[in-house]
């Protein structure tokens, strides 16, 4: 894993852009396709900014799998994240294939196992994610599942994070969050062969401290991002306020 710190949440995320843009083209290159993992989250708007306005790439020959959907709201709803991808990624480009995580399907057994079928059949050459305030990926919240092989799971949010999802302004109380959500897991989320976490602002300084410094385990989530060696790490100084010297240097 490779730590990169920048002075603004500017210059992190269009630095996150700028690699993702690389990957995709290359493995379009290479192979005649990118398979690529969307995040959602204030953390990915600008990034999401600049990765669609990136030059050369051909998105009509990429495949997009969606990170994490709440259970039970609608693609029209102002938090679901299908509507956020729909109006910050796939709406300014011809991604070729997209696979929504349907979180409202009337039969969420079907839509999993639908979903798991597809990612199973695909390999995945980069992930762009994020860290919760609780440390979470996708919405592998504490203690995270770090054991189970199946691509996707349905999961129960905890507080932290759903109070993290009113903090952004996503939902007007805590009683309208979701309690449970269909989210990548944590070993398919591993499976890429390229990670890239954008990570920004204060409020995230105590989680990025604790997966980055601390002990690897399923109660700091994202900690298991260390053991990736294609994992880059992509900070404002805002977030990486509280790591040593040392971190800010790997």
């Amino acid at each position: 894993m490779k730590i990169n710190v920048y002075d603004t949440p500017t210059a992190a995320s269009q630095a996150a852009a700028e690699a993702a843009a690389g990957i995709l083209r290359k493995a379009i290159q290479a192979k005649g396709r990118a398979v690529f993992v969307a995040a959602t989250g204030n953390s990915q708007l600008e990034f999401l900014n600049h990765l669609t306005a990136a030059p050369g790439i051909s998105w009509e020959r990429t495949t997009l799998f969606h990170l994490d959907e709440y259970i039970g709201i609608p693609p029209t709803h102002p938090a679901s994240f299908r509507r956020y991808l729909r109006e910050r990624l796939t709406s300014r480009v011809p991604v070729g294939n997209v696979h929504f995580i349907q979180g409202d399907a009337p039969d969420l057994s079907a839509e999993v196992a639908r979903l798991n079928a597809a990612v199973a059949a695909a390999a995945v050459d980069v992930a762009f994610i994020g860290i919760g305030e609780n440390g979470h990926i996708a919405f592998n919240d504490p203690p995270a599942d770090f054991v189970t092989e199946a691509p996707f799971i349905v999961v129960d949010l905890d507080e932290a994070c759903r109070r993290q999802q009113v903090g952004e302004g996503w939902f007007g109380s805590i009683d309208n969050v979701p309690r449970q959500a269909v989210s990548m897991s944590v070993k398919q989320i591993m499976k890429s062969a390229c990670i890239l976490c954008t990570v920004l602002e204060k409020r995230k300084a105590p989680a990025v401290k604790t997966c980055l410094e601390g002990e690897i385990e399923s109660m700091f989530p994202a900690s298991i991002l260390r053991t990736h060696p294609g994992c880059d790490v992509f900070l404002d100084r805002d977030a990486a306020g509280l790591l040593s010297q040392a971190a800010r240097s790997s």
